[in-house]
């Protein structure tokens, strides 16, 4: 048998919030929309332009308060080509989390406080 990564799902609470951010952020664009003919939900697939798989966000309507993540032991990754530049865009944007030095790496908070790793290429 053969697997090929196809999406990782994030729930969202405000969803035009996320998308300006994973656009902002990481450059993600929307490559396709479901949305329920009842309007209960929408999910939103973004893509990096790299064929590599999509980040699926999915909206619920009858959310009322922000998703609990618990202990953020879980998080994505993306590498850059200018770590740099992206670690001071991201520092202008006050979303860096936190920064390994060490491993020289670092993490982003999205709007519903999941973390996304930015690691070098």
């Amino acid at each position: 048998m053969n697997y090929k990564y196809v999406h990782t799902n994030f729930n969202v609470f405000d969803l035009e919030k996320s998308l300006k951010f994973y656009e902002e952020a990481i450059g993600l664009k929307e490559a396709r929309r479901i949305e329920a003919e009842d309007g209960s939900f929408i999910i939103v697939y973004l893509e990096d332009g790299s064929g590599t798989g999509q980040l699926e966000l999915t909206w619920l309507r009858d959310r009322e308060e922000p998703y609990d993540l618990g202990d953020e032991e879980f998080h994505i990754c993306y590498v850059t080509d200018d770590y740099a530049a992206s670690l001071k865009h991201h520092q202008d944007m006050g979303v860096v989390e936190f920064v390994n030095e060490e491993m020289g790496i670092y993490f982003i908070l999205d709007p519903d406080g999941y973390w996304v790793e930015i690691v070098p290429q």
